[in-house]
């Protein structure tokens, strides 16, 4: 499977030495995915406005968000080709409201890779 890569700091196209757009391959193109589609807000894929986690309904702005949000985001990851299972696991709420922690994907394949957030 193959995407798009995407700059890890600034979520934004990547052009390769030939100036073409740069592709990422598998495993890390899923894990790219799963980051990705964690990423996107319910009803804001205009294809599909079923995609997405529901963060203004139940994470932003709700106290022991961050159990929800585990829970959100093992389910969307695992909708993602080539995952098989997927373990989120938040490490810590900074003072600025930053969530941080890793989510631990296994392919299909059964290769465990790590994606920290």
């Amino acid at each position: 499977m193959k995407s798009l890569l995407l700059d890890r700091t600034t979520w934004d196209l990547v052009v390769d030495r030939k100036g073409n757009l740069a592709i990422c391959t598998e495993p890390y193109s899923v894990l790219q995915d799963v980051s990705c589609a964690i990423r996107v807000f319910l009803g804001e894929c205009y294809y599909d406005t079923a995609k997405g986690i529901p963060y203004k309904t139940q994470v932003l702005g709700i106290q022991q968000s961050a159990a929800i949000f585990q829970r959100l985001a093992e389910a969307v990851a695992k909708t993602v080709p080539l995952v098989k299972d997927a373990s989120c696991i938040v490490s810590n709420v900074g003072a600025d409201r930053r969530l941080s922690g890793v989510m631990q994907v296994v392919l299909t394949t059964g290769e465990i890779l790590d994606v920290q957030f």
